[in-house]
């Protein structure tokens, strides 16, 4: 273990920022801590730092703590710089490091001696600085065994870069994995929605079993199967309940299907090319969902089809 945060808590005049916030960091990882704008990301960071006073909670960095957090919050000179000795941050570390060349981020993570904080870091490099310094974090984190904590705003970013992601949502992580388990199998609405376009669609189960959950969605008054699940996740039969599906998982067919998947008749409402994919948005008697299809041959906008979304990719997200 290399950065450790325990119960960590913060309070503005307008109410808590972070709520009890505990992860770990290893080293050699880049960990993604992601969430909406005011999530209290940036604050995480600034806290790690030592820019932000007055909170509650531990830091533990490898064997040695941070057992008074005065550590943290006092004003003195050689507490902060033992602070910032202990996590190798120095004072002018803590600046998106997009706003500096590229070459100067290189600089930054050699100097780096434990753990590196970037915030929003590549917002201001175009698609191929970004990739390069993309990669260029990720070797260099894992060649000097650093420790890296990153933010950004670019869920695309978020595959590239880290290693796992933390979802912080009113001021605690409520969902842990890799980029990949989180944008297959969001547990929250708000992790669906982090990681890129998800249909989000309000049903009710209308059966008892755990085997072969139906539920009916309020919109569109369609019957979906979804995949087995533990029956903590199901809910109670009588409350609303969200699904997920993402947009690739949703197929266009022409007859083609199997049998277990669900079928439902669609009107093409609207075509969006985007170069290697094309997003379609359809109607389906009311309830609006989004495909994703590498290519759309022999359809157009008003066209009817049948669309089917296979019962394992659905997810039944918690309240």
């Amino acid at each position: 273990m290399c950065l450790k945060l325990e119960k960590v808590s913060k309070r503005y005049l307008s109410g808590w920022v972070l709520r009890d916030l505990s992860f770990k960091v290893e080293r050699g990882e880049v960990f993604g801590l992601i969430g909406e704008a005011g999530s209290g990301r940036s604050t995480t960071l600034k806290i790690i730092a030592g820019k932000v006073k007055d909170f509650s909670g531990k830091i533990f960095f490898e064997n040695s703590s941070v057992k008074d957090i005065e550590i943290l919050t006092s004003e003195s000179k050689s507490k902060n710089t033992f602070l910032r000795k202990l996590l190798g941050i120095r004072r002018n570390d803590f600046v998106p490091v997009g706003k500096r060349k590229l070459a100067e981020l290189e600089q930054i993570l050699e100097k780096a001696k434990d753990v590196v904080l970037l915030d929003n870091p590549f917002m201001c490099l175009d698609e191929s600085e970004r990739q390069k310094a993309i990669e260029l974090l990720r070797t260099t984190v894992k060649r000097k065994s650093l420790a890296s904590i990153f933010v950004t705003n670019n869920h695309e970013e978020i595959f590239g870069a880290c290693d796992r992601i933390g979802i912080l949502h009113r001021g605690e992580i409520i969902q842990e994995g890799t980029p990949r388990e989180v944008y297959e199998k969001p547990e929250y609405a708000i992790s669906a929605s982090l990681l890129g376009k998800c249909n989000l669609i309000t049903a009710r189960r209308v059966t008892f079993s755990k085997e072969t959950p139906e539920f009916q969605t309020l919109e569109g008054n369609h019957r979906l199967k979804t995949d087995r699940v533990e029956r903590q996740r199901l809910g109670a039969i009588t409350r609303n309940t969200t699904l997920a599906v993402r947009p690739e998982h949703i197929c266009i067919s022409f007859g083609a299907s199997f049998p277990e998947d669900n079928l439902l008749k669609a009107k093409v409402i609207k075509i969006d090319f985007r170069g290697e994919i094309t997003r379609v948005l359809l109607d389906a008697n009311g309830l609006k969902l989004e495909a994703a299809v590498l290519r759309l041959v022999g359809l157009d906008v008003g066209d009817e089809c049948i669309i089917a979304i296979p019962p394992n990719r659905i997810t039944i997200l918690r309240d």
